[in-house]
């Protein structure tokens, strides 16, 4: 529970640096951020206590997948959104975010992964 409350507050302080600095996401960025990267760990979590294999993959499923599109889009693509070429006044809080959501997506991954095994051999 504590790596998806976390990971909301990180991707929340985020997406103040991506507006700050004037980095705006395509419409299938944008929606892809809503659906997976915000929405997705706190819909598995909500599944959690009722279907905990379930709630748990989805938690993976979701912090994997965000894990990818934010390394790719921040540290890989040399694009707007890459930490080096978003405006200075906002590069610290957007690259110390970005670099805090890899860790927590990360954890996030390995945690729900983990979960799920844990809850299918109690069941």
């Amino acid at each position: 529970m504590a790596v998806v409350i976390v990971h909301l507050a990180i991707s929340i302080a985020h997406g103040r640096a991506h507006k700050g600095a004037q980095v705006p996401l395509p419409p299938a960025g944008a929606l892809f951020v809503d659906i997976v990267i915000l929405a997705g760990p706190i819909a598995g979590l909500a599944l959690f206590p009722w279907r905990p294999r379930i709630g748990a993959l989805i938690v993976a499923t979701a912090m994997a997948g965000a894990l990818v599109f934010g390394a790719i889009n921040h540290f890989i693509i040399d694009g707007s959104d890459h930490v080096a070429h978003v405006a200075a006044e906002w590069r610290l809080l957007f690259g110390v975010s970005a670099a805090l959501l890899v860790v927590c997506e990360a954890a996030g991954t390995a945690i729900g992964i983990w979960s799920a095994q844990l809850s299918e051999h109690q069941s």
